[in-house]
């Protein structure tokens, strides 16, 4: 079988990071964990992921990236490059849903989950706001992709029916202490979004011809973005 090298990009929170895999199967990764990374390290990051496994830009069968929920600005960037690979190639877009990503990436990692566990991945969206969905234990959804703000009674509807509920991502880590006396509520800490959890998705995807149009694909920021006026200085 010839290869299938798929470029996936992740920029959806402030981690930066970038994949290749063949066939679904990760090659090599790079990424930066310093916030705001995005508009200066991305391409950089794809020259050296491509420098480290001497796979050229021309070899690549198409190039994935993460369409949010997430960062505006970090969304936007990761899309634009993405599209611009896309159209200097000659090759298809693919498209992936963060947070099904992310669970993608977490099932794999936890694979001895409960039937009655559901999955909630979470993206920061400030204060005690995320964006989130609901997975069954083997992945498929539940609820769709939401913005949610998060009390110690948000999911109680769940409980009652008798589940365990397990919240990660880079939105979950602030809930802990909200959640720490609960028994049903599990939080995992630092269990970020990265490109290698689309590779899999994203080599179905390429069989199945599931890809973008190029010309008008834009991310799902799920909310406007909304720009605000700094605060003037009391100095001035």
């Amino acid at each position: 079988m010839s290869n299938s090298y798929i470029l996936a990009i992740e920029t959806a929170t402030n981690l930066c990071s970038v994949s290749l895999s063949n066939h679904g199967k990760q090659i090599c990764a790079v990424f930066g964990n310093e916030p705001n990374l995005h508009a200066t390290k991305l391409t950089v990051f794809i020259q050296e992921l491509m420098e480290k496994t001497k796979v050229s830009l021309n070899q690549l069968a198409a190039v994935a990236v993460s369409m949010g929920p997430g960062s505006y600005t970090g969304l936007r960037i990761g899309v634009s490059t993405a599209k611009g690979l896309c159209y200097a190639l000659d090759i298809p877009l693919i498209a992936n849903n963060t947070l099904e990503a992310l669970c993608s990436g977490f099932i794999a990692k936890y694979q001895d989950l409960n039937s009655k566990t559901l999955l909630l991945p979470m993206i920061d969206a400030r204060r005690r706001e995320v964006y989130t969905a609901v997975f069954n234990a083997d992945g498929s959804w539940m609820k769709e992709t939401e913005a949610l703000i998060v009390d110690e009674n948000t999911f109680d509807h769940y409980l009652d029916q008798g589940y365990d509920l397990i919240l990660f991502g880079s939105g979950a880590d602030k809930f802990i202490p909200t959640f720490e006396n609960n028994p049903q509520i599990q939080v995992v800490p630092n269990f970020d979004s990265i490109a290698s959890f689309q590779d899999q998705k994203s080599f179905e995807k390429f069989q199945n011809q599931q890809f973008e149009d190029v010309a008008y694909f834009e991310p799902f920021y799920l909310k406007d973005f909304v720009a605000t006026t700094p605060k003037k200085s009391p100095l001035l």
